[in-house]
């Protein structure tokens, strides 16, 4: 079931040092991977360097039908793919599954936008010229993917990429490399070309300043920490590199007084425990009009206490582990700095099971104000603060006061009300009445310092492809 090696040049490649992967749910070992660096990282420049040419110039239908390919055996492979990723990462597998069908999206979304990638013939300004614009990819790409969404991530930027006339070099996250080989074993079934796709686990500083200081590498995509975007946007400064950052978050969720209680506590549900809460998009702090506070607080209660907890291959587990260690001590620092400076706590707040695996409860805390840590920084973690507002002037600077503008929440039944947040909520994605927004044919991306471009739809292949601006002036007839 587990791949360990790396692929490079269309060869799957051992190296003599590993490292070991954990299930989050058992603290077991379940494998381990190669532990590569600069040597397996500059190999697979070379290949994907070798091999672009030949990609880019093929047919954007020929490029298309090696994406509808793997596509296709992605959905053959569905249940072993979620079932890898909940060993590995921990999610519960009806999300993992949720989640395979959601990355698949991207490549069949993209097996199509391949073939819609249109030039511009603009009026010129003399009649002895044309001016035509023309796309070309943009080059080699790395690209390098966290651990939370292990197979959507992938493809969110690989498709696109190869659907552009891209190479790609991938680094996926040391925490869960075997659904991103998986993945990339199901591509080379697809047969894609020797060095189109080529993927290197190991240690990330290594691997990363090879591909950041190589100058055949084009563009840099990645999702992750906002530090980390900020320390790789420097170091793709020296090569002027094309950038994708998709970064961290800061989600508000507000409830207005005529809201459909109902509904928004299921969108509260979805927005905050999926995943138990490791969403760049995950809301991370309520803010519930003062009017229906009591409602909306109880319901949200008592929902949250029905979640179960447990590994993610038991049926009916509603929250699964935490990645690790580290995860576990920064959503129980935002719980005691909460109660230290007035906080409540609702429901949860402690660690469970913590023998087996890396388990907190869900946790709703009340009595929250603005200066509490979890209300400033991205708890990623099954915390839920609550706190109420007045008015709508109100409660959009309060959302708006963040580094952050990933993502943003609305409920109400109100459109005028409706209308003002979505023309001043400084956030890339807004959900209005909807917990899930995020969808393969819609641009996402973040505002400030969650991030630069945009994944999803036809704009995300326009981050792979350079403009080419062509005047052509009149020919002489001998």
């Amino acid at each position: 079931m587990f791949i360990k090696q790396n692929y490079i040049n269309g060869h799957w490649v051992e190296t003599k040092d590993v490292m070991s992967v954990i299930n989050p749910a058992t603290k077991e070992r379940i494998g381990e991977v190669s532990n590569s660096g600069t040597a397996e990282a500059t190999l697979a420049v070379e290949a994907a360097s070798q091999a672009f040419v030949p990609w880019s110039k093929k047919t954007a239908n020929d490029r298309s039908q090696f994406l509808y390919q793997w596509h296709q055996l992605i959905k053959e492979h569905t249940d072993e793919l979620a079932q890898i990723m909940t060993i590995e990462q921990g999610k519960p597998l009806k999300e993992a599954l949720a989640e395979v069908q959601y990355a698949n999206d991207y490549v069949l979304w993209y097996a199509e936008e391949a073939k819609r990638n249109y030039g511009d013939t603009i009026p010129a300004s003399s009649v002895n010229k044309h001016i035509i614009v023309k796309k070309e990819p943009v080059g080699v790409v790395a690209a390098i993917t966290p651990w939370n969404f292990p197979a959507a991530m992938i493809t969110r930027k690989l498709a696109p990429a190869l659907a552009a006339g891209c190479t790609v070099v991938i680094k996926p996250s040391e925490e869960t490399p075997f659904t991103a080989l998986k993945l990339i074993q199901l591509a080379e079934r697809a047969n894609f070309p020797k060095g189109v796709l080529n993927i290197v686990t190991g240690n990330a500083k290594q691997i990363g300043d090879v591909w950041l200081q190589d100058k055949r590498v084009r563009k840099l995509t990645f999702t992750g920490s906002t530090p980390v975007g900020k320390l790789l946007m420097r170091k793709a400064s020296d090569t002027v590199k094309k950038l994708s950052l998709e970064l961290g978050g800061h989600a508000p969720f507000i409830v207005m007084k005529n809201a459909d209680i109902e509904k928004a506590v299921e969108g509260a549900i979805q927005s905050k425990f999926r995943n138990a809460g490791q969403a760049c998009v995950a809301t991370n702090r309520f803010y519930v009009h003062e009017d229906i506070m009591e409602r909306f607080t109880d319901r949200l209660i008592e929902q949250v206490s029905r979640l179960s907890i447990g590994n993610g291959l038991n049926n009916n587990v509603d929250i699964g582990p935490l990645i690790n260690e580290a995860a576990i001590t920064k959503v129980m620092d935002h719980i005691e700095d909460a109660v230290k400076k007035g906080a409540s706590i609702l429901t949860g707040g402690k660690r469970t099971m913590e023998k087996k695996g890396y388990f907190i409860q869900p946790t709703v805390i009340g009595n929250v104000t603005d200066d509490m840590l979890c209300m400033q920084d991205e708890t990623f973690g099954p915390l839920a603060p609550i706190t109420s507002f007045k008015t709508i002037d109100e409660v959009v600077d309060r959302a708006n006061n963040s580094a952050f503008g990933l993502a943003a929440y609305v409920f109400t039944n109100n459109m005028n009300e409706a209308a003002l947040f979505m023309n001043n909520l400084e956030y890339g994605v807004v959900g209005v009445n909807d917990g899930l927004p995020s969808t393969a044919q819609a641009p996402f991306g973040g505002y400030k310092e969650s991030g630069l471009g945009r994944e999803g739809g036809y704009f995300g292949i326009e981050e792979y492809l350079e403009l080419k601006y062509i005047s052509i002036g009149s020919f002489i007839q001998n």
